[in-house]
């Protein structure tokens, strides 16, 4: 065979470049869009709210979002490591109510047992979370029963503790939690700013995030691979439930009361939050800065709907519309990315 045969040989033989390259750049952009789809709405729903209202571009109600997001956004943070496993926490909301119940009952009329108090808030809130772990992990009862029921017992305890009837009168120090300012900031928002941080951190560097994300890929596999899977489900309730009952604690401490009822509806919030931040419910792919774009997500569109004087129900429609159309937008994402 001469050269020039072999030439042409390698010239045939080689790869041929893309001719539609308009067409694959335009597919780049669109995937690149829906990547970011949430990002882009947060920016977009801010500017239509800063021309809508000149109240809502002021550093004043800044603060005021974060201040509402803080507790909340704890309650979120355990959502968001409870879903990466393939499970879900129901019971959030009742126990932030329990932690509370809990911490007035002990403080109330003795300010002197003030830390108590506190560390009793957030030790509920961690049995509490350890206990749905437990039965989770070795029990195997399916996450949304486990939860359904824990939601039913805290809610009942909480009324117990208060007889059915809030907790007043804190002594007036009670409130220094929640309205400590450092920095220019409340310490609620640099317990969520630091949540977020931390947690965020631990998920994409640490073995411990990994294997939660290993979990809930897929768990015969990580079992196999050697990691404890009933271990990770367990820490993940028990984290789930301690941040319950911190958030607890600051929404008792900014009220200088404590109710039954406190946090009811949050753990569907906080489902929210992580869903539109891009997280699959079945578990295995989101992150904590999807949550955390979510979450500012629905306190952007609550301020503004607020200032605008917009209903609650219509509020509550609307949440219900972006959270289907985020988990569509995530599917289109996902097919995209798997062809």
């Amino acid at each position: 065979m001469s050269a020039e045969s072999n030439t042409n040989h390698a010239v045939d033989g080689a790869p041929e470049r893309p001719s539609g390259k308009a067409n694959f750049s335009r597919a780049q952009i669109a995937n690149l869009l829906l990547r970011n789809l949430m990002a882009l709405v947060v920016v977009a729903v801010a500017i239509y709210f800063s021309v809508a209202s000149p109240n809502f571009a002021t550093l004043a109600n800044m603060r005021t979002i974060l201040i509402a997001a803080a507790p909340f956004a704890l309650i979120a943070l355990g959502q968001t490591l409870v879903i990466l496993t393939g499970g879900i926490d129901l019971s959030v909301g009742s126990v932030l109510a329990l932690s509370a119940m809990t911490s007035a009952a002990i403080v109330v009329g003795h300010p002197e047992r003030m830390l108590v108090a506190a560390a009793a808030a957030i030790l509920v809130g961690l049995l509490a979370g350890l206990v749905s772990g437990l039965v989770v992990a070795y029990v195997n009862v399916p996450p949304f029963v486990t939860t359904l029921g824990m939601l039913s017992v805290a809610s009942g305890l909480a009324y117990a503790i208060g007889k059915g009837a809030p907790i007043n009168g804190l002594p007036p120090e009670w409130g220094l939690i929640a309205n400590t300012k450092v920095l220019t900031l409340q310490a609620p928002v640099l317990v969520m700013l630091g949540g977020f941080l931390i947690l965020g951190v631990m998920m994409a560097r640490t073995s411990f995030g990994m294997r939660i994300y290993a979990v809930g890929g897929n768990r015969t596999a990580a079992e196999v691979a050697g990691v404890k899977v009933r271990l990770i489900l367990t820490s993940v309730y028990a984290i789930s439930g301690m941040l319950a009952g911190i958030s607890g604690l600051i929404l008792s401490s900014r009220v200088i009361s404590a109710a039954p009822y406190l946090g009811r509806g949050y753990e569907l919030g906080a489902i929210a939050a992580v869903v539109i931040g891009g997280a699959s419910l079945k578990g295995g792919r989101g992150t904590v800065w999807g949550t955390l774009l979510g979450l500012f997500l629905i306190q952007t569109l609550n301020n503004g709907l607020d200032i605008l004087v917009v209903p609650a129900y219509w509020q509550t429609v609307i949440s219900g519309i972006l959270i289907v159309s985020a988990v569509a937008v995530d599917m289109v994402a996902s097919k995209r990315s798997a062809a």
